[in-house]
């Protein structure tokens, strides 16, 4: 008779609900995962940008397909438990879970559609810096990407509800840091950038000139806002423009 009474409690029947869900839970991550393997999806989805973010985090997409999908029955567990307890209002608690859904996908929608934007602007970043030979610039693409993504989860938490304020201070904590650490860090790339700059205006040399910069000499094959390529009969020098100023330049006449 105690047992019966025991097992008819309402916090009894919720425990028992919570483990239930977590172990299906977890049995369906775990199947969905081998599903989505066997099924040749991580190979169909390598090389795209949602693959390649996650992974530059340390997970993968089927990865986290299978957590998510165990993080709904989670969900559903918590819920139901919450709601055998009858530990809230019930009315008032599922009016507060559907109000919040639509918040909840508008967030979700915010995080892939940042994921596939950061991993874009990284993309576009490096292409356009390919030529630069200066080795701070391969530092750009990741900050630019991962700049992307903290404004992203600044904007998804925004939509859930949470206080982000602290996060937006330190956010502009973090842009006035990166200010002040590019300008020592990349003084070298600013400079050529600023001498690329008076070179491509006042073209003191042009392409198929034969000129000298320091001890590299050679015909010039390009020249762009951060660096002047020439070219000997057997070697090729990538010359930061900064150096053309340090440097004694020299144009040869035939």
């Amino acid at each position: 008779m105690e047992w019966q009474t025991l097992i008819d409690e309402p916090a009894v029947i919720a425990i028992a609900v919570l483990a239930l869900g977590l172990v299906v839970g977890y049995l369906v991550g775990r199947l969905n995962k081998e599903l989505l393997t066997a099924s040749g999806v991580p190979d169909a989805v390598e090389g795209t940008p949602f693959e390649r973010t996650a992974q530059s985090i340390g997970t993968s997409t089927v990865e986290i397909v299978a957590r998510i999908s165990s993080w709904f029955i989670y969900g559903i567990a918590v819920l139901t438990a919450i709601h055998i307890a009858q530990l809230l209002d019930t009315d008032m608690f599922w009016f507060e879970i559907t109000r919040y859904i639509p918040q909840v996908f508008i967030a979700v929608l915010v995080l892939v559609l940042g994921f596939i934007v950061a991993d874009k602007s990284e993309l576009m970043v490096s292409e356009y810096l390919r030529g630069v030979k200066l080795p701070e610039v391969s530092l750009l693409p990741r900050l630019v990407k991962y700049s992307v993504l903290y404004v992203t989860f600044l904007v998804a938490l925004g939509q859930l509800g949470v206080y982000v304020f602290p996060l937006l201070i330190l956010l502009a904590v973090f842009a006035v840091g990166l200010f002040v650490v590019g300008v020592v860090a990349f003084k070298d790339f600013l400079v050529s950038s600023a001498a690329g700059i008076y070179l491509l205006l006042n073209q003191p040399y042009g392409i198929g000139d034969r000129i000298r910069i320091g001890d590299q000499a050679g015909i010039v094959q390009e020249v762009d806002l951060f660096v002047t390529k020439i070219e000997d009969d057997s070697e090729e020098y990538i010359v930061p423009n900064r150096k053309v100023f340090e440097a004694e330049l020299v144009r040869e006449r035939e």
